[in-house]
């Protein structure tokens, strides 16, 4: 009747040791490190750069604790806050001699100090949030005007070639702000160029006034499509935030819209305020232009001459220069999407393009005028440009989709596409409000979070090993096991633990023991009602299984909706919250069956169990104490 099997006491013991393994990591807390990570998109972090830190660490006499490379940064973990101040100012000699043109962002950073053993087994720590490890924060604000007016001339743009293409002639086109305004000199080209817009502007809305014998149309942006390229401002300056924040390896950035036009952005661990408003304002656009293969140009690539008239000199990243034309055919404005993939006649690697509408006639005609010539894509950051590639034009290339190949690794591509995708801002932002928490404010909160949850399990402990003896116990044991597990799925789904999340988890605790308490009244209801210990139990908790369910089900659906329609602080409550309901029904229910049942499933003849005071009328009518 009360007695596992042995199949469910090994579910049991292999939960409690990957709970054990994942949850280990926080407690060995962080130690001081140096990050080096790119500060431009084309520079690449490889073993060349952990070479000169190594020797630099080298020349100061410096011994790091360890140094790790991912994929887009090098860490140095060192023993004490000086030594990461002296390895910082030893790296940034090495890999920076000139601080006016930065190659590498040198920064402070900390590490967790879990042992080697751990970190092979992907047992990492949770992360902490900007009011738990310190960092700064940011307020953004979207000029969404800026916006409306880009896509105006955008539009306007368009609509010349339009009307060229439809051999409409017209009177002169303008930009009034957001407003384009036409002029055509009849009634018939009046309702030509009226049905061009309709046709291919859906999003312009047309007014007509006559002006002496010609008519003018003042065109605006629709107020739906006005929002929409609102929105999708709003969104593309997200991502290029989230791309540019990545590439320097700051772990679990915060990037979250607040409102129509504004975007929070949370770096924790982040101390230094200009370091951050640097990394937000890097912000990557893209050029296409014509390679000059005059032969002045030649000559001036190999350092033999001038740069021609007309013309610039930039460098690939090999090193080689490349003399363009300063005339800009495309922008990143026309690109839409850029994926890494294979030459279908040679099996190269290349990188796919695709292009707007306007982008697309621009490039048909471009390389059909230009077979034979290179084309350079030109990377700028922080006003200085580097080319990316500068391929041959082969044939003609319409239809908006556009392949780049040539001397180029699947890397390379995989590369070439991600910053082609990063672009630049849709429209210019302001921060309107920024500030920093240090890390003495973040180590507070954790102290206070920490003897919160500890306070509260200890109390709870206390209470219900005096009110229910040795099935208060079992309960304690289960609230530490729901604990233990749910440490340790936050840190294998690497959540960031805020100070909501704290809260949330000192709940949880709370609402874990009802389980239990109401599995234990049940228990001492069937003692009352004259049942046997065994089956007492065994009603026990087949009984309150049904209670206990309906009730974390109904507090599961407000977590939920908490996690579904909340933000920020509420995001992260909603986080522990749902995940310390799963937890407490398993260590409620089935972990603590287990330790009755281990202690009081093979007694056969069992008289009494360990549940405090069961107050039973005797056959005389008075009160008796049963154990």
């Amino acid at each position: 009747m009360n007695r596992y099997p042995v199949w469910k006491y090994a579910i049991i013991l292999v939960a409690l040791l990957i709970g054990a393994i994942y949850t280990l990591p926080n407690f060995f807390g962080e130690a001081p490190a140096v990050q080096v990570s790119s500060s431009k998109a084309t520079i690449k972090v490889d073993s060349a750069t952990r070479a000169k830190v190594e020797q630099a660490l080298a020349a100061a006499a410096i011994k790091p604790l360890a140094i790790t490379q991912d994929l887009v940064s090098i860490k140095v973990r060192v023993d004490s806050g000086d030594t990461q101040l002296k390895a910082k100012d030893a790296i940034q000699k090495a890999l920076v001699p000139d601080a006016t043109d930065p190659q590498y962002v040198v920064a402070l950073n900390l590490l967790s100090a879990s042992p080697p053993w751990l970190t092979a087994l992907r047992a990492a720590p949770m992360y902490l949030g900007l009011d738990l490890r310190g960092g700064v924060h940011f307020m953004l604000q979207v000029d969404m005007q800026a916006a409306l007016t880009k896509k105006a001339e955008s539009l306007s743009g368009d609509l010349r070639t339009l009307l060229r293409e439809k051999s409409v002639r017209h009177g002169g086109i303008n930009r009034n702000g957001q407003a384009i305004e036409v002029r055509v000199r009849d009634q018939q080209t009046l309702q030509a160029t009226k049905a061009v817009i309709a046709d291919q502007l859906p999003d312009l809305q047309a007014v007509e006034t006559p002006e002496g014998t010609e008519y003018k149309i003042t065109l605006t942006i629709k107020p739906d499509a006005a929002r929409r390229v609102q929105d999708q401002a709003l969104k593309q300056n997200m991502v290029t935030l989230h791309n540019r924040i990545n590439e320097l390896g700051v772990a679990e950035p915060v990037i979250q819209q607040q409102g129509t036009d504004r975007i929070v952005v949370q770096l924790p661990g982040v101390q230094d305020t200009a370091k951050a408003k640097d990394i937000l304002g890097r912000t990557a656009t893209l050029e296409v232009r014509l390679v000059d293969d005059s032969a002045e140009a030649r000559t001036a690539e190999f350092g033999g001459g001038p740069v021609p008239f007309g013309a610039e000199k930039y460098l690939e990243r090999s090193g080689q220069a490349v003399i363009v034309k300063k005339q800009v055919i495309l922008t990143g404005d026309n690109l839409t999407d850029a994926q890494p993939g294979f030459d279908n006649q040679t099996q190269e690697a290349a990188v796919h393009l695709t292009l707007d509408a306007k982008g697309s006639r621009i490039f048909k005609d471009i390389t059909r005028e230009n077979i034979g010539k290179r084309m350079a894509i030109l990377l700028f950051e922080k006003g200085k440009g580097e080319v990316v590639t500068a391929p041959v034009i082969r044939s003609e290339i319409g239809g908006g989709r556009v392949q780049i190949s040539g001397r180029m690794t699947t890397v390379e591509a995989a590369d070439v596409a991600l910053l082609l995708r990063a672009g630049s801002l849709a429209a210019p932002m302001e921060i309107i409000e920024e500030f920093t928490i240090g890390p003495t404010l973040g180590a507070e909160n954790i102290t206070k979070g920490f003897h919160s949850v500890a306070w509260g399990f200890a109390v709870i402990c206390a209470f219900m090993a005096v009110y229910y003896g040795l099935f208060g116990l079992f309960s304690g044991l289960a609230l530490a096991v729901n604990l233990l597990l749910l440490v340790a799925i936050l840190s294998m789904l690497q959540a960031t633990l805020t100070l909501p999340g704290m809260a949330a988890m000192a709940l949880a605790l709370g609402m874990a023991i009802d389980s239990n308490v109401l599995i234990n009244e049940r228990v001492r209801e069937e003692l009352r009602s004259g049942a046997s210990p065994q089956a007492a139990i065994n009603a026990g908790y087949e009984r309150a299984w049904g209670t206990i369910f309906d009730s974390n089900i109904t507090t599961l659906i407000a977590g939920v909706a908490l996690l579904a329609f909340g933000s920020g602080p509420v995001r992260g409550f909603a986080v522990v919250h749902c995940i310390g309901i799963l937890t407490s029904m398993f260590s409620a229910v089935f972990f603590s069956r287990g330790l009755v049942n281990l202690w009081y499933g093979r007694q056969k003849k069992l008289k009494s169990v360990s549940i405090g005071t069961v107050w039973r009328p005797d056959t005389d009518g008075a009160i008796t104490k049963a154990e």
